[in-house]
């Protein structure tokens, strides 16, 4: 059992949230992120718990700064502290988890994680026509953490299918037709869901986007709505041309104490795991199930002895719909209930590779404001490639805190298929999307099932299939390919 002092306690939350519609003045990454750090120190209302920091670990967001770790050290006056820089393709739960880890070890008292993105100053300065130049940096972290594999199937990349909105609406149109749903059913689903979501975020004082939104206008394209990948448009879409950032700051039970840390404040992290397991989409056998999502999911309930049905504040990932509906389905989690604390990454804002330390932060305020006593909170990273699970409470874990990898698991169960990269004959639709792109014709994208059992990926430009693609069930139906090209 893990020793009571030695036992972790978030004590410092902070957010930073800016819209410049001038470039020239807006916050650049690192300074956005120092402003939420800042916050962090002045939330746990002790400005020394800062220059204590023996970690600081930041995701990759889009920017260029090779340790900004090591910046923020040098900024708070914490120049000891191990800076770590976790690329895009690492779990951003993984950095939380290891914050925590260190302290539950005996390793270090006082923990930092951060993050920011500022796609709203690249998007005002493209149209602009700027260049935006951020601070340099020549330093390097003192650990890089990198994905082991490619988060793209070399087919995938080799067609062009490497954003991830066209992966994510293959997989939702399996997933509708495995369900029975009609091509209207489904995108009525996915409406009223985000419907609620944009309730959620209306009420959110950091949400990006807190105008109310309807079904009707989630559902249907429009200029302001386009459609991105059917059937997302992009209300339905993660919302990254955004400036924010968030931190979160942790000590050790002892050390909280000695800064004289009010309790109440406090926060314990019960568990944290995860699964980094991967397998590209397109070798996926069954492209409606994310059996890591399961697994990570339960071990994090069980660790805090405690059933989905005890959960009281929640948030599912929700970069696109499939995200949610699959770990929902996976966890035994009824879509009815309300599954965002912030309002989800299309309304709140999905600043790239940062949204999980915004989705906590936000639990946070809600358990300190008595809106719960618990939150478990999720995390994807990739096409679900890869999952994450942190459970916190206002009361500490009976054990102590739990942090488990539950990679080797995931792989006894997960299935997979070998990939092709060409094939022509006639084969079974497993999964299709029609693409959409400014200034460019609509375009199919597709996996097929051969049937040798193995899979391919197939594109098409014909307006007559793109017009029954989105209106009829292809999922289930035999096509016929000629060298990648969908012909009927």
């Amino acid at each position: 059992m893990a020793k009571p002092e030695c036992t972790p306690v978030l004590i410092g939350i902070g957010v930073a949230s800016r819209r410049e519609e001038d470039p020239e003045q807006a916050l650049e990454p690192l300074d956005l992120m120092l402003e939420a750090v800042n916050a962090a120190g002045a939330d746990c209302g002790n400005a020394v718990a800062l220059r204590g920091t023996q970690y600081i670990g930041v995701p990759h967001g889009r920017w260029k700064y090779a340790n900004p770790g090591g910046a923020v050290a040098t900024a708070i006056g914490a120049e000891q502290a191990r800076s770590v820089f976790a690329s895009v393709g690492v779990l951003q739960q993984s950095l939380l988890g290891e914050a925590c880890q260190l302290i539950a070890n005996g390793e270090a008292h006082t923990t930092l994680v951060t993050g920011a993105d500022c796609g709203y100053r690249l998007l005002r300065a493209r149209i602009a026509g700027q260049r935006m130049v951020d601070s340099q940096q020549r330093d390097q972290p003192h650990v890089r953490l990198e994905p082991k594999e490619e988060l793209f199937h070399p087919v995938e990349s080799s067609l062009g299918l490497t954003m991830p909105v066209g992966l994510y609406a293959i997989m939702e149109s399996a997933l509708r037709a495995r369900n029975g749903w009609t091509v209207e059913q489904h995108r009525d689903r996915l409406a009223e869901l985000y419907a609620g979501f944009s309730a959620v975020a209306a009420d959110n004082p950091h949400a990006w986007k807190r105008d109310r939104l309807d079904a009707v206008a989630i559902r249907e394209p429009s200029r302001a709505n386009p459609m991105q990948a059917f059937p997302y448009t992009r209300s339905l879409c993660s919302a990254f041309n955004i400036d924010q950032a968030a931190a979160l700051l942790f000590c050790s039970q002892a050390r909280a104490r000695e800064l004289g840390i009010d309790p109440e404040r406090w926060i314990y992290p019960l568990a944290s795991t995860e699964s980094n397991h991967q397998v590209s989409v397109s070798g996926r056998a069954d492209l409606t199930t994310c059996p890591g999502a399961g697994i990570a999911g339960r071990a994090a309930l069980s660790a805090g002895a405690m059933a989905v049905e005890d959960i009281d504040l929640l948030e599912l990932y929700s970069c696109f719909p499939l995200a949610v509906e699959v770990y929902a389905a996976e966890l035994g989690i009824d879509l009815a209930r309300q599954l965002t604390v912030t309002g989800g990454m299309s309304f709140a804002g999905g600043p790239w590779n940062n949204y999980v330390f915004q989705s906590t932060c936000r639990a946070v305020e809600l358990m300190r404001a008595g809106h719960g006593n618990n939150a478990f909170i999720s995390s994807v990273s990739g096409m679900l490639t890869k999952q994450g699970f942190g459970l916190w409470s206002r009361e500490p874990a009976a054990q102590g805190f739990s942090w488990s990898d539950h990679s080797a698991e995931v792989a006894q169960v997960q299935r997979t298929v070998d990939v092709v990269e060409s094939f022509s004959g006639t084969a079974t639709m497993a999964g299709c999307t029609v693409m959409y792109a400014r200034d460019k014709a609509p375009w199919i994208m597709a996996l097929i099932n051969t049937p040798s059992g193995q899979r391919a990926l197939v594109t098409a430009q014909d307006a007559g299939l793109i017009s029954a693609l989105e209106s009829e069930e292809w999922v289930g139906r035999e096509v016929s390919v000629q060298d990648n090209v969908l012909i009927s």
